[in-house]
């Protein structure tokens, strides 16, 4: 009995120390006060209303959800074919190619970040908008290729070969076979590199700009002039949306039926 209470103990202290801020940071963007304090001075929603009235919050959001959404089905695009073809065949340096593919998560952002800029956006002057999107996608297909290699790696190819005996064409058994069985692992992929963008800093602090400029961004840049609880009340509008984006894959998607 001490044993199993023990356990329980432990357990509550980790799930604190993992949900404790977020509960801390949804009391503060409740408080009354002028200034981000916990425990909050009173309670009133001013700070969550005043959220939606910062114009540069709500043009940073919508730059953030673009890159977030388009960044990561231009890294599926990309990721899927690559990775069935790493799992489907014999690819010469194939150990090399998942390597290379896997730097963006090895190499730290804020190196990747300053890369970019000295190397792509300057001498070929690309516009800062074109270069996130580029950044992002790089990021982002890393996950995409391993996640999605990995449903690969469990699903039997001699289902796929009777599609082809049968009269199916290679493209035709990827769509009508492959596709539908590895659906789990593009959502996961999918989701994971939504968040992944839409959390990115490093290599969007390099690749900002006048009007251009992530939510992330502009949240650190907000804060060095202002210290309201309006930074609070947005970080946990976000918190709020990952947990809905979650819940709504679950529900719409069936995603625990496919992983």
């Amino acid at each position: 009995m001490n044993g199993r209470l023990a356990t329980w103990a432990v357990l509550g202290l980790v799930l604190l120390f993992l949900i404790g801020p977020f509960f801390i940071i949804i009391a503060a963007s409740l408080s009354a006060g002028n200034s981000l304090a916990f425990p909050p001075q009173g309670l009133s929603l001013k700070w969550v209303i005043k959220v939606f009235e910062i114009e540069s919050f709500r043009a940073s959001f919508g730059m953030s959800m673009f890159l977030a959404i388009f960044g990561t089905l231009a890294a599926l695009a990309l990721g899927v074919p690559a990775a069935y073809g790493l799992n489907r065949y014999k690819v010469p340096g194939a150990e090399f190619v998942r390597t290379v593919v896997s730097a963006p998560i090895i190499v730290p952002g804020i190196i990747v970040g300053l890369a970019l800029l000295r190397y792509l956006v300057i001498p070929t002057g690309v516009g800062i908008g074109p270069a996130l999107f580029l950044a992002h996608t790089a990021l982002i297909l890393p996950y995409a290729v391993r996640v999605v290699s990995a449903s690969l790696e469990n699903l039997r190819t001699d289902i796929e070969e009777a599609a082809v005996l049968l009269g199916c064409t290679r493209f035709g058994a990827f769509r009508r076979v492959v596709l539908p069985n590895i659906r789990g692992g593009v959502l996961a992929a999918f989701i994971l590199g939504f968040v992944t963008s839409f959390n990115q800093v490093p290599v969007s602090l390099f690749l900002s700009g006048p009007g251009v400029r992530t939510l992330p961004v502009d949240m650190i840049a907000y804060m060095e002039i202002n210290y309201d609880p309006s930074v609070a009340a947005l970080s946990a509008l976000l918190a709020f949306m990952s947990v809905a984006i979650v819940f709504a894959a679950e529900k719409f998607l069936g995603f625990s039926k496919y992983v």
